[in-house]
């Protein structure tokens, strides 16, 4: 299904029927103008570019304006996304798509990029326990140890847990479910965490 894009303002708490609270992310979700539909004759493959958001006029490129222009949109979007159709939905460019689409209990999975930690070691990267605290050991407390196999075949195997950038990267959060929407301000709330920080961009769609 065509999915939405949103952005994540935080986390909160809300209370069910039952009186039990659930922890929540709350995310401003559209509304979504369709930007283009591509087609496989045109495009080669199925897509519907969404967009979310205003881009400031003075920052607005001629070529993307021109492109949200085609689309009768009297602004530009600040963030494109493309998403696979739905089977049997026709999509127009310039139309609206909202969180009406979702339902309360939907699952759904989240994509977005961890917050950077920037350049890290082996024990907060990885999770090593480190090296002994006492006996001597106080030279090697946050050290990774030994790297190599030895004289066969005297070198690093790949994939090895090293020290090195830590974060910055997309990573989608599957089978999160909806707690509550709140259509007139344009908000989902999903139960659990969603990944990266307060005002990072956000990708929805069904699990």
């Amino acid at each position: 299904m065509a999915g939405l894009i949103g952005r994540k303002i935080g986390m909160t708490q809300i209370f069910t029927d039952e009186g039990k609270a659930v922890g929540v992310t709350v995310l401003e979700v559209g509304p979504c103008p369709v930007v283009q539909v591509k087609t496989t004759e045109r495009d080669g493959y199925e897509a519907v570019q969404l967009g979310f958001g205003r881009r400031k006029e003075n920052r607005a490129k001629k070529p993307t304006a021109g492109h949200a222009a085609r689309a009768g949109l009297d602004y530009v979007p600040e963030i494109l996304a493309e998403f696979p159709p739905d089977e049997g939905r026709v999509y127009e460019a310039g139309e609206q798509l909202t969180v009406d689409m979702f339902e309360v209990g939907q699952r759904v999975k989240l994509s977005g990029r961890t917050k950077g930690r920037g350049f890290q070691g082996t024990v907060k990267r990885h999770g090593f326990a480190g090296g002994r605290s006492s006996h001597g050991g106080s030279s090697a407390l946050r050290k990774p140890g030994s790297i190599g196999p030895g004289t066969d075949p005297s070198r690093v195997i790949k994939g090895r847990k090293m020290s090195g950038q830590m974060g910055g990267t997309i990573r989608t959060a599957m089978n999160r479910k909806i707690v509550a929407i709140d259509a007139e301000k344009n908000l989902l709330m999903i139960n659990g965490s969603v990944p990266g920080a307060r005002d990072n961009v956000v990708l929805i769609s069904t699990a």
